[in-house]
């Protein structure tokens, strides 16, 4: 109880501002194109087009690579590109993100922001819509989708997402979902999820110290710990689709784009 004469306080304690960083995790090992971050894009590594793409967002404080590769790390510090030497058996990026963010010191309120280095296109724009999501102080950790036509919808590599009214993710599958039982009836849009995740450092913290939960390890989607552990993931909807290097196919229409000045 209080003192006599005094207000007692309600609600959360007063908390520093939340800071975003950029963390592009960068392993050399890629089973499919092994070396993918060193690919040479217009002459600049593919790690380099992504930093730089994801340094023009104004939300962001700073954006820092994260390697277990010497290679990749002498690369980086030839062309300026803060870096940060991680361990080289991460079962997956989000475990290199976290080394990252510890070693750089970041705090619990700190928002750390996984940024995919496989994608060289990356539009700067994604990456404030994302953390705009932070602006809602329940926001522990958010992602993106993007509005998908219902016939991309049943492909297993395209990851799809349903989402509650609050924004917050309900499911997320390789399966097409949802499933429109009645075609005649207006049906619920269909969104493609996209692979950039925002986290407070604390929530970083307690998702990596998970283990892989059922749903994660049938679907192969790490993102379906946080919702098997009670961790509400915020959506946010872009009109941008991601488009990733992930083979030797992917490397021309990503030039292509790059090629159009695309943002």
């Amino acid at each position: 109880m209080g003192n006599p004469g005094t207000t007692e306080r309600s609600g959360p304690p007063h908390t520093q501002p939340r800071v975003a960083h950029g963390i592009i995790p960068a392993r050399f090992a890629s089973s499919r194109l092994p070396g993918k971050p060193l690919l040479s894009l217009h002459g600049k590594p593919m790690f380099w087009h992504v930093w730089q793409r994801a340094s023009r967002c104004p939300q962001l404080t700073s954006v820092t690579l994260a390697t277990d590769d010497t290679r990749i790390a002498e690369a980086a510090k030839a062309l300026g590109v803060p870096c940060v030497m991680t361990h080289d058996r991460h079962p997956s990026g989000t475990d290199r993100v976290f080394e990252a963010a510890t070693t750089l010191g970041l705090p619990p309120q700190a928002i750390v922001v996984n940024i995919q280095g496989d994608e060289p296109a990356l539009d700067p724009s994604m990456l404030t819509t994302l953390l705009h999501t932070f602006a809602d102080p329940t926001v522990c950790a958010a992602t993106l989708a993007h509005p998908m036509p219902q016939g991309q919808a049943t492909g297993p590599d395209k990851v799809k997402v349903v989402v509650a009214a609050n924004g917050n993710a309900l499911y997320f599958s390789r399966a097409g979902i949802p499933f429109a039982r009645d075609p005649q009836e207006s049906p619920a849009p269909c969104l493609g999820h996209i692979g950039l995740y925002a986290f407070t450092m604390a929530t970083l913290q307690q998702f990596v110290s998970l283990p892989p939960s059922p749903l994660e390890r049938t679907e192969k989607l790490e993102q379906l710990r946080l919702l098997e552990n009670g961790i509400a993931l915020r959506v946010a909807i872009t009109p941008q689709p991601s488009r990733g290097v992930d083979t030797e196919e992917d490397i021309a229409p990503v030039l292509h784009l790059m090629q159009q000045g695309h943002p």
